[in-house]
Protein backbone atom coordinates (compact mmCIF):
# COMPACT_ATOMS: atom_id res chain seq x y z
CA UNK A 1 0.00 0.00 0.00
CA UNK A 2 1.45 3.39 -1.06
CA UNK A 3 2.21 6.48 1.39
CA UNK A 4 -1.32 7.96 2.42
CA UNK A 5 -1.72 11.70 0.94
CA UNK A 6 -4.39 14.52 1.78
CA UNK A 7 -7.05 12.77 -0.56
CA UNK A 8 -6.58 8.85 0.44
CA UNK A 9 -6.80 7.62 4.14
CA UNK A 10 -6.00 4.41 4.90
CA UNK A 11 -8.60 1.89 3.96
CA UNK A 12 -9.50 -1.79 5.98
CA UNK A 13 -8.93 -4.54 3.88
CA UNK A 14 -12.73 -5.74 3.57
CA UNK A 15 -13.11 -2.77 2.08
CA UNK A 16 -10.71 -2.67 -0.56
CA UNK A 17 -12.02 -6.41 -1.87
CA UNK A 18 -15.70 -4.97 -2.33
CA UNK A 19 -13.88 -3.16 -5.13
CA UNK A 20 -12.30 -5.24 -8.66
CA UNK A 21 -9.59 -3.04 -10.43
CA UNK A 22 -9.40 -2.60 -14.11
CA UNK A 23 -6.33 -1.47 -15.97
CA UNK A 24 -4.55 -1.20 -19.18
CA UNK A 25 -1.53 0.04 -20.58
CA UNK A 26 -0.67 2.10 -23.30
CA UNK A 27 3.53 1.41 -24.15
CA UNK A 28 5.02 3.51 -26.51
CA UNK A 29 8.61 2.15 -28.07
CA UNK A 30 11.01 3.77 -29.94
CA UNK A 31 12.15 1.61 -32.65
CA UNK A 32 15.67 1.23 -32.97
CA UNK A 33 16.54 2.86 -36.36
CA UNK A 34 19.27 5.29 -37.58
CA UNK A 35 17.16 7.68 -38.61
CA UNK A 36 13.60 9.35 -38.00
CA UNK A 37 10.29 8.10 -39.39
CA UNK A 38 9.70 10.69 -41.81
CA UNK A 39 13.27 11.94 -43.02
CA UNK A 40 16.94 11.24 -43.04
CA UNK A 41 17.79 12.97 -39.74
CA UNK A 42 20.12 10.70 -37.27
CA UNK A 43 17.84 8.98 -34.53
CA UNK A 44 19.99 9.44 -31.57
CA UNK A 45 20.22 10.00 -28.23
CA UNK A 46 22.19 12.68 -26.42
CA UNK A 47 23.24 14.70 -29.51
CA UNK A 48 23.45 18.51 -28.59
CA UNK A 49 20.10 20.17 -28.81
CA UNK A 50 18.42 20.99 -31.95
CA UNK A 51 21.14 19.25 -34.21
CA UNK A 52 18.89 16.83 -35.38
CA UNK A 53 16.51 18.47 -37.54
CA UNK A 54 15.62 19.36 -41.08
CA UNK A 55 12.56 20.94 -42.46
CA UNK A 56 11.02 18.06 -42.46
CA UNK A 57 10.71 17.36 -38.73
CA UNK A 58 10.66 20.83 -37.97
CA UNK A 59 7.31 21.02 -39.93
CA UNK A 60 8.33 23.83 -42.33
CA UNK A 61 5.61 24.53 -45.09
CA UNK A 62 6.36 22.99 -48.58
CA UNK A 63 7.88 19.96 -46.91
CA UNK A 64 6.55 16.27 -46.76
CA UNK A 65 7.30 13.07 -45.03
CA UNK A 66 8.79 9.97 -47.28
CA UNK A 67 7.99 6.50 -44.76
CA UNK A 68 11.20 5.15 -43.32
CA UNK A 69 10.46 1.14 -44.18
CA UNK A 70 12.91 -0.04 -41.76
CA UNK A 71 10.01 1.61 -39.08
CA UNK A 72 7.97 -0.56 -40.53
CA UNK A 73 10.04 -3.91 -40.44
CA UNK A 74 10.67 -3.54 -37.03
CA UNK A 75 6.74 -2.16 -36.15
CA UNK A 76 5.84 -5.69 -37.82
CA UNK A 77 8.26 -7.17 -35.95
CA UNK A 78 6.90 -6.17 -32.77
CA UNK A 79 3.59 -7.00 -34.32
CA UNK A 80 4.37 -10.64 -35.02
CA UNK A 81 6.34 -11.21 -31.62
CA UNK A 82 3.06 -10.04 -30.06
CA UNK A 83 0.96 -12.32 -31.70
CA UNK A 84 -0.97 -9.57 -33.57
CA UNK A 85 -2.68 -9.80 -36.62
CA UNK A 86 -0.31 -7.52 -39.29
CA UNK A 87 -2.50 -6.10 -41.36
CA UNK A 88 -2.03 -6.19 -45.54
CA UNK A 89 -3.37 -2.42 -45.50
CA UNK A 90 -3.15 0.36 -43.07
CA UNK A 91 -2.71 3.93 -43.27
CA UNK A 92 -1.45 7.08 -41.31
CA UNK A 93 -3.72 10.12 -40.13
CA UNK A 94 -3.30 13.33 -38.50
CA UNK A 95 -3.78 14.15 -34.80
CA UNK A 96 -4.41 17.45 -34.63
CA UNK A 97 -3.87 19.31 -31.13
CA UNK A 98 -1.25 22.38 -30.28
CA UNK A 99 1.61 22.28 -27.90
CA UNK A 100 5.08 24.05 -28.16
CA UNK A 101 6.71 20.59 -28.84
CA UNK A 102 4.80 19.64 -32.15
CA UNK A 103 5.83 22.08 -35.02
CA UNK A 104 3.41 21.27 -37.35
CA UNK A 105 0.46 21.94 -35.12
CA UNK A 106 -0.36 17.67 -35.34
CA UNK A 107 1.10 14.35 -35.05
CA UNK A 108 1.55 12.09 -37.63
CA UNK A 109 0.10 8.49 -36.65
CA UNK A 110 -2.31 5.54 -36.78
CA UNK A 111 -5.98 5.40 -36.12
CA UNK A 112 -8.78 3.86 -37.97
CA UNK A 113 -6.31 1.27 -39.59
CA UNK A 114 -3.34 0.68 -37.34
CA UNK A 115 -0.71 -2.03 -38.55
CA UNK A 116 -1.89 -4.82 -36.59
CA UNK A 117 -4.77 -5.79 -34.09
CA UNK A 118 -5.72 -8.43 -31.93
CA UNK A 119 -2.39 -9.94 -30.28
CA UNK A 120 -1.42 -10.91 -26.63
CA UNK A 121 1.15 -11.46 -24.23
CA UNK A 122 1.29 -14.35 -21.70
CA UNK A 123 2.88 -12.82 -18.05
CA UNK A 124 3.26 -15.24 -15.28
CA UNK A 125 2.01 -13.37 -11.97
CA UNK A 126 1.93 -15.09 -8.64
CA UNK A 127 3.08 -18.75 -10.30
CA UNK A 128 0.24 -18.47 -12.26
CA UNK A 129 -0.04 -17.95 -16.12
CA UNK A 130 -2.46 -15.22 -17.78
CA UNK A 131 -3.11 -14.15 -21.17
CA UNK A 132 -3.32 -10.20 -21.69
CA UNK A 133 -4.90 -8.73 -24.75
CA UNK A 134 -3.29 -6.07 -26.72
CA UNK A 135 -5.69 -4.39 -28.99
CA UNK A 136 -3.70 -2.92 -31.38
CA UNK A 137 0.40 -1.88 -32.71
CA UNK A 138 0.64 1.30 -35.01
CA UNK A 139 2.95 3.40 -36.06
CA UNK A 140 3.66 7.13 -35.15
CA UNK A 141 5.98 10.29 -34.72
CA UNK A 142 7.58 11.46 -31.55
CA UNK A 143 6.92 15.02 -30.37
CA UNK A 144 9.94 17.52 -29.31
CA UNK A 145 11.12 17.25 -25.89
CA UNK A 146 10.03 20.03 -23.18
CA UNK A 147 12.86 21.19 -20.88
CA UNK A 148 11.65 22.81 -17.57
CA UNK A 149 15.19 22.51 -15.81
CA UNK A 150 19.01 23.50 -15.83
CA UNK A 151 18.93 26.42 -17.63
CA UNK A 152 19.44 30.24 -16.18
CA UNK A 153 15.73 31.63 -17.08
CA UNK A 154 13.88 28.11 -16.70
CA UNK A 155 11.73 29.48 -13.47
CA UNK A 156 10.58 32.09 -15.96
CA UNK A 157 10.89 29.64 -19.31
CA UNK A 158 10.44 26.47 -20.98
CA UNK A 159 13.11 25.34 -23.35
CA UNK A 160 12.54 22.85 -26.73
CA UNK A 161 14.70 20.53 -27.42
CA UNK A 162 13.47 19.29 -31.34
CA UNK A 163 16.01 16.45 -31.60
CA UNK A 164 12.98 14.01 -30.66
CA UNK A 165 11.06 15.63 -32.80
CA UNK A 166 9.83 12.33 -35.39
CA UNK A 167 11.55 9.69 -33.64
CA UNK A 168 9.62 6.20 -34.81
CA UNK A 169 7.43 5.21 -32.53
CA UNK A 170 5.28 1.93 -32.03
CA UNK A 171 2.23 2.34 -29.71
CA UNK A 172 1.39 -0.88 -28.36
CA UNK A 173 -2.53 -0.40 -26.50
CA UNK A 174 -3.35 -3.45 -24.02
CA UNK A 175 -7.38 -4.67 -23.30
CA UNK A 176 -7.93 -3.81 -19.89
CA UNK A 177 -7.13 -7.07 -18.50
CA UNK A 178 -4.92 -6.80 -15.54
CA UNK A 179 -6.87 -6.76 -12.21
CA UNK A 180 -3.83 -6.00 -9.92
CA UNK A 181 -1.01 -3.38 -9.99
CA UNK A 182 1.39 -6.49 -10.00
CA UNK A 183 -0.14 -7.80 -13.29
CA UNK A 184 0.95 -4.02 -14.49
CA UNK A 185 4.03 -4.52 -13.49
CA UNK A 186 4.67 -8.53 -14.95
CA UNK A 187 3.13 -7.08 -17.96
CA UNK A 188 5.44 -3.90 -18.88
CA UNK A 189 8.46 -6.18 -18.02
CA UNK A 190 7.36 -9.40 -20.02
CA UNK A 191 6.66 -6.90 -22.48
CA UNK A 192 10.18 -4.80 -22.24
CA UNK A 193 11.84 -8.24 -22.36
CA UNK A 194 10.38 -9.02 -25.33
CA UNK A 195 10.97 -5.58 -27.57
CA UNK A 196 14.74 -6.71 -26.55
CA UNK A 197 15.04 -9.89 -27.88
CA UNK A 198 13.94 -9.08 -30.75
CA UNK A 199 16.47 -6.29 -31.21
CA UNK A 200 12.91 -3.57 -31.80
CA UNK A 201 14.44 -1.21 -29.29
CA UNK A 202 16.86 -0.36 -26.16
CA UNK A 203 13.84 -0.25 -23.84
CA UNK A 204 16.14 2.38 -21.87
CA UNK A 205 13.49 4.08 -20.14
CA UNK A 206 15.81 6.88 -18.19
CA UNK A 207 17.06 8.19 -22.26
CA UNK A 208 12.86 7.98 -23.02
CA UNK A 209 12.87 4.79 -25.43
CA UNK A 210 10.45 3.00 -23.21
CA UNK A 211 7.37 5.04 -21.96
CA UNK A 212 4.49 3.93 -20.36
CA UNK A 213 0.90 5.39 -19.31
CA UNK A 214 -1.65 3.43 -17.34
CA UNK A 215 -5.81 3.69 -17.69
CA UNK A 216 -7.27 2.55 -14.42
CA UNK A 217 -11.05 1.84 -12.87
CA UNK A 218 -12.69 0.33 -10.15
CA UNK A 219 -15.80 -1.40 -10.36
CA UNK A 220 -17.38 -3.22 -7.53
CA UNK A 221 -16.43 -6.80 -7.59
CA UNK A 222 -19.16 -8.86 -9.99
CA UNK A 223 -20.12 -5.66 -11.63
CA UNK A 224 -19.60 -6.07 -15.64
CA UNK A 225 -20.00 -2.12 -16.65
CA UNK A 226 -16.36 -0.41 -16.33
CA UNK A 227 -15.86 2.34 -13.68
CA UNK A 228 -14.64 6.04 -15.43
CA UNK A 229 -11.39 5.80 -16.36
CA UNK A 230 -8.04 8.06 -15.23
CA UNK A 231 -4.78 7.99 -17.21
CA UNK A 232 -1.93 8.07 -15.21
CA UNK A 233 1.51 9.74 -16.70
CA UNK A 234 4.44 10.46 -15.86
CA UNK A 235 5.81 6.68 -15.19
CA UNK A 236 9.20 6.50 -15.79
CA UNK A 237 10.19 3.25 -14.32
CA UNK A 238 8.48 0.13 -13.63
CA UNK A 239 8.47 0.79 -9.97
CA UNK A 240 6.36 4.15 -10.38
CA UNK A 241 3.98 2.00 -12.35
CA UNK A 242 2.88 0.03 -9.40
CA UNK A 243 3.13 2.21 -6.92
CA UNK A 244 1.16 4.80 -8.82
CA UNK A 245 -1.51 2.23 -9.85
CA UNK A 246 -1.74 1.49 -6.23
CA UNK A 247 -2.21 4.89 -5.33
CA UNK A 248 -4.92 5.72 -7.82
CA UNK A 249 -6.93 2.35 -6.98
CA UNK A 250 -7.38 3.35 -2.99
CA UNK A 251 -7.95 6.94 -4.47
CA UNK A 252 -10.75 5.76 -6.16
CA UNK A 253 -12.17 3.73 -3.73
CA UNK A 254 -11.87 6.46 -1.32
CA UNK A 255 -13.82 8.89 -3.71
CA UNK A 256 -16.58 6.23 -4.11
CA UNK A 257 -16.50 5.20 -0.62
CA UNK A 258 -17.23 8.51 0.53
CA UNK A 259 -20.28 9.11 -2.04
CA UNK A 260 -18.50 10.87 -4.45
CA UNK A 261 -17.91 10.13 -8.43
CA UNK A 262 -14.36 9.78 -10.23
CA UNK A 263 -13.85 12.43 -12.48
CA UNK A 264 -12.67 11.44 -16.03
CA UNK A 265 -8.76 12.87 -16.52
CA UNK A 266 -5.20 12.37 -17.05
CA UNK A 267 -3.16 12.74 -13.47
CA UNK A 268 0.88 12.71 -13.46
CA UNK A 269 2.56 10.64 -10.71
CA UNK A 270 4.72 12.92 -8.06
CA UNK A 271 7.52 10.81 -6.95
CA UNK A 272 8.64 13.22 -3.83
CA UNK A 273 4.46 13.17 -2.93
CA UNK A 274 4.20 9.46 -3.30
CA UNK A 275 0.81 11.02 -5.18
CA UNK A 276 -0.83 11.60 -7.87
CA UNK A 277 -1.42 14.94 -9.26
CA UNK A 278 -4.08 15.81 -11.67
CA UNK A 279 -3.10 17.13 -14.98
CA UNK A 280 -6.10 17.70 -16.99
CA UNK A 281 -9.52 16.82 -18.04
CA UNK A 282 -9.58 13.76 -20.36
CA UNK A 283 -9.64 14.32 -24.13
CA UNK A 284 -11.47 11.49 -26.03
CA UNK A 285 -10.34 10.62 -29.45
CA UNK A 286 -12.77 13.04 -31.29
CA UNK A 287 -11.09 15.98 -29.83
CA UNK A 288 -8.28 15.47 -31.75
CA UNK A 289 -9.84 15.75 -35.35
CA UNK A 290 -8.75 12.80 -36.49
CA UNK A 291 -8.60 12.82 -40.74
CA UNK A 292 -6.05 10.64 -43.23
CA UNK A 293 -2.35 11.92 -43.59
CA UNK A 294 -2.58 13.55 -47.28
CA UNK A 295 0.97 13.26 -47.99
CA UNK A 296 1.50 9.35 -47.04
CA UNK A 297 0.42 6.99 -49.67
CA UNK A 298 -1.06 3.93 -47.70
CA UNK A 299 0.96 1.04 -46.14
CA UNK A 300 0.51 -2.63 -47.87
CA UNK A 301 2.32 -5.46 -46.52
CA UNK A 302 2.45 -7.99 -48.77
CA UNK A 303 2.16 -11.96 -47.27
CA UNK A 304 5.75 -12.81 -48.55
CA UNK A 305 7.08 -9.43 -46.58
CA UNK A 306 5.14 -10.47 -44.19
CA UNK A 307 6.28 -14.05 -43.82
CA UNK A 308 9.95 -12.96 -44.30
CA UNK A 309 9.82 -11.14 -41.09
CA UNK A 310 8.15 -13.56 -38.86
CA UNK A 311 11.24 -16.01 -39.83
CA UNK A 312 13.77 -13.29 -39.01
CA UNK A 313 12.50 -13.85 -35.27
CA UNK A 314 14.57 -14.81 -32.58
CA UNK A 315 13.86 -17.63 -30.53
CA UNK A 316 11.12 -15.79 -27.87
CA UNK A 317 11.75 -15.17 -23.81
CA UNK A 318 8.79 -18.16 -23.50
CA UNK A 319 10.25 -20.56 -25.50
CA UNK A 320 13.50 -20.56 -24.57
CA UNK A 321 12.77 -21.07 -21.10
CA UNK A 322 10.95 -23.84 -21.84
CA UNK A 323 13.62 -25.39 -23.81
CA UNK A 324 16.18 -24.92 -21.15
CA UNK A 325 13.57 -26.41 -18.57
CA UNK A 326 13.21 -29.88 -21.18
CA UNK A 327 16.87 -30.18 -22.67
CA UNK A 328 18.79 -28.86 -19.52
CA UNK A 329 16.90 -29.72 -16.68
CA UNK A 330 16.98 -26.59 -15.15
CA UNK A 331 14.26 -25.62 -12.77
CA UNK A 332 11.67 -22.89 -13.61
CA UNK A 333 13.20 -20.64 -11.80
CA UNK A 334 16.60 -20.99 -12.58
CA UNK A 335 15.27 -20.81 -16.53
CA UNK A 336 13.89 -17.94 -15.91
CA UNK A 337 17.24 -16.26 -13.99
CA UNK A 338 19.08 -17.43 -17.24
CA UNK A 339 16.57 -16.26 -19.88
CA UNK A 340 16.39 -13.00 -18.54
CA UNK A 341 18.51 -11.42 -21.48
CA UNK A 342 18.98 -12.80 -24.80
CA UNK A 343 22.78 -12.06 -24.02
CA UNK A 344 22.80 -14.18 -20.41
CA UNK A 345 21.02 -16.62 -21.96
CA UNK A 346 23.05 -17.03 -24.83
CA UNK A 347 26.27 -17.10 -22.45
CA UNK A 348 24.30 -19.64 -20.32
CA UNK A 349 24.51 -22.10 -23.80
CA UNK A 350 28.21 -21.33 -24.89
CA UNK A 351 29.53 -22.84 -21.26
CA UNK A 352 27.24 -25.93 -22.05
CA UNK A 353 28.62 -26.14 -25.19
CA UNK A 354 32.16 -26.01 -24.12
CA UNK A 355 31.85 -28.98 -22.10
CA UNK A 356 30.18 -27.81 -18.48
CA UNK A 357 27.57 -29.58 -17.11
CA UNK A 358 24.61 -27.14 -17.58
CA UNK A 359 23.23 -27.63 -13.65
CA UNK A 360 26.71 -26.35 -12.48
CA UNK A 361 26.87 -23.92 -15.09
CA UNK A 362 23.90 -22.64 -13.74
CA UNK A 363 24.44 -22.42 -10.40
CA UNK A 364 27.61 -20.45 -11.09
CA UNK A 365 26.47 -18.38 -13.35
CA UNK A 366 23.68 -16.75 -10.86
CA UNK A 367 25.57 -16.79 -8.17
CA UNK A 368 29.75 -16.43 -8.43
CA UNK A 369 29.50 -14.69 -12.27
CA UNK A 370 26.36 -12.52 -11.84
CA UNK A 371 26.70 -11.17 -8.21
CA UNK A 372 30.64 -9.90 -9.24
CA UNK A 373 29.31 -8.47 -12.41
CA UNK A 374 26.63 -6.23 -10.21
CA UNK A 375 29.62 -5.35 -8.04
CA UNK A 376 31.67 -4.15 -11.05
CA UNK A 377 28.75 -2.20 -12.56
CA UNK A 378 29.24 -4.51 -16.02
CA UNK A 379 27.03 -6.44 -17.82
CA UNK A 380 27.39 -9.88 -18.98
CA UNK A 381 28.55 -8.53 -22.59
CA UNK A 382 31.53 -7.05 -20.55
CA UNK A 383 32.19 -9.73 -18.16
CA UNK A 384 36.16 -10.84 -18.42
CA UNK A 385 35.75 -14.20 -18.00
CA UNK A 386 34.67 -15.59 -21.30
CA UNK A 387 32.05 -19.06 -21.45
CA UNK A 388 35.15 -21.08 -22.62
CA UNK A 389 37.55 -20.00 -19.48
CA UNK A 390 34.43 -20.73 -17.29
CA UNK A 391 33.67 -23.98 -18.88
CA UNK A 392 37.39 -24.74 -18.19
CA UNK A 393 36.82 -23.99 -14.53
CA UNK A 394 33.90 -25.95 -13.77
CA UNK A 395 35.51 -29.00 -15.63
CA UNK A 396 38.29 -28.63 -12.87
CA UNK A 397 35.83 -28.78 -9.96
CA UNK A 398 33.76 -31.31 -11.64
CA UNK A 399 36.64 -34.04 -12.39
CA UNK A 400 38.04 -33.00 -8.65
CA UNK A 401 41.36 -31.46 -9.95
CA UNK A 402 40.41 -28.63 -7.13
CA UNK A 403 37.50 -28.08 -4.75
CA UNK A 404 34.45 -25.99 -4.94
CA UNK A 405 35.82 -23.65 -2.50
CA UNK A 406 38.98 -23.56 -4.52
CA UNK A 407 37.43 -23.23 -7.63
CA UNK A 408 35.55 -20.27 -6.28
CA UNK A 409 38.87 -18.24 -5.13
CA UNK A 410 40.29 -19.14 -8.66
CA UNK A 411 37.17 -17.67 -10.29
CA UNK A 412 37.95 -14.39 -7.95
CA UNK A 413 41.33 -14.61 -9.57
CA UNK A 414 40.10 -14.99 -12.97
CA UNK A 415 37.43 -11.88 -12.96
CA UNK A 416 40.31 -9.67 -11.86
CA UNK A 417 43.35 -10.67 -13.74
CA UNK A 418 41.52 -12.50 -17.13
CA UNK A 419 44.03 -15.23 -16.58
CA UNK A 420 42.62 -18.99 -17.02
CA UNK A 421 41.56 -21.01 -14.70
CA UNK A 422 44.42 -23.68 -15.09
CA UNK A 423 47.20 -21.45 -14.94
CA UNK A 424 46.09 -20.12 -11.72
CA UNK A 425 45.65 -23.44 -10.44
CA UNK A 426 49.21 -24.08 -11.24
CA UNK A 427 50.82 -21.08 -10.67
CA UNK A 428 49.53 -21.18 -7.21
CA UNK A 429 49.72 -24.70 -6.15
CA UNK A 430 46.07 -25.41 -5.73
CA UNK A 431 44.88 -28.89 -7.07
CA UNK A 432 43.09 -30.64 -4.82
CA UNK A 433 44.77 -33.33 -2.22
CA UNK A 434 43.88 -36.87 -2.80
CA UNK A 435 47.10 -38.52 -0.78
CA UNK A 436 44.95 -40.47 1.88
CA UNK A 437 48.18 -40.48 3.90
CA UNK A 438 48.97 -36.58 4.23
CA UNK A 439 45.06 -36.12 4.79
CA UNK A 440 45.15 -38.79 7.54
CA UNK A 441 48.47 -36.61 9.27
CA UNK A 442 46.38 -33.65 9.18
CA UNK A 443 43.02 -35.43 10.25
CA UNK A 444 45.19 -36.62 13.35
CA UNK A 445 46.63 -33.33 14.38
CA UNK A 446 43.47 -31.65 14.61
CA UNK A 447 42.07 -34.52 16.93
CA UNK A 448 44.92 -34.35 19.22
CA UNK A 449 44.42 -30.50 18.82
CA UNK A 450 40.91 -30.60 20.04
CA UNK A 451 40.10 -33.42 23.02
CA UNK A 452 37.25 -31.62 23.89
CA UNK A 453 35.41 -31.82 20.82
CA UNK A 454 36.57 -35.59 20.77
CA UNK A 455 34.84 -36.42 24.36
CA UNK A 456 31.68 -34.35 23.01
CA UNK A 457 31.73 -36.50 19.68
CA UNK A 458 31.89 -39.58 21.24
CA UNK A 459 29.01 -38.96 23.75
CA UNK A 460 26.68 -38.28 20.49
CA UNK A 461 26.93 -34.76 19.95
CA UNK A 462 27.41 -35.41 15.95
CA UNK A 463 27.38 -31.36 15.45
CA UNK A 464 30.98 -31.40 16.23
CA UNK A 465 31.88 -33.23 13.57
CA UNK A 466 31.45 -30.25 11.18
CA UNK A 467 34.35 -28.57 13.33
CA UNK A 468 36.46 -31.17 12.33
CA UNK A 469 36.29 -31.26 9.17
CA UNK A 470 36.53 -27.65 9.17
CA UNK A 471 39.77 -27.72 11.13
CA UNK A 472 40.85 -30.21 8.41
CA UNK A 473 39.96 -27.85 5.35
CA UNK A 474 41.22 -24.97 6.94
CA UNK A 475 45.35 -26.75 7.60
CA UNK A 476 45.20 -27.68 4.28
CA UNK A 477 44.02 -24.26 2.42
CA UNK A 478 40.90 -25.46 1.28
CA UNK A 479 42.63 -28.21 -1.33
CA UNK A 480 41.57 -31.33 0.40
CA UNK A 481 39.28 -33.34 -1.17
CA UNK A 482 36.26 -33.43 1.08
CA UNK A 483 34.56 -36.91 0.80
CA UNK A 484 38.22 -38.45 1.76
CA UNK A 485 38.25 -35.67 4.55
CA UNK A 486 34.88 -37.42 5.88
CA UNK A 487 35.84 -41.06 5.76
CA UNK A 488 39.41 -40.54 7.74
CA UNK A 489 37.82 -38.68 10.26
CA UNK A 490 34.67 -40.93 10.64
CA UNK A 491 37.92 -43.53 10.94
CA UNK A 492 39.70 -42.09 13.58
CA UNK A 493 36.89 -40.59 15.67
CA UNK A 494 35.63 -43.79 15.72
Amino acid sequence: MTKSSPEVAALAPEVLRKYETVIGLEVHVQLLTNTKIFCACANRFGDAPNTNVCPVCLGLPGTLPILNKRTVELAMRASLALNCTVHEHSRFARKNYFYPDLPKGYQISQYELPLATNGWLEIDHAGAKKRIGITRLHLEEDAAKNLHEGFSESATKAYIDYNRCGTPLSEIVSEPDMRAPEEAYAYLTTLRQIMLYTGISDCNMEEGSLRCDANVSVRLSGAKEFGTKVEVKNLNSFRYLQKALEYEVERHIAVLESGGRVLQETRLWNQNESCTVSMRSKEKAHDYRYFPEPDLLPVHVSDAWREEVRRSLPELPEAKRARFIAAHGLSPYDAGVLTNTQSLADYFESVVKSGAPAKTAANWIQTELLRRLNDSGKEIEGSPVSPAALAELLKLVESAQITGSIGKKVFATMFESGRSASEIVAAEGLAQINDTSALEQAAREVIEKNPDNVAKFKSGNEGVFKFFVGQVMRATRGQANPQAVNDILRKLLA
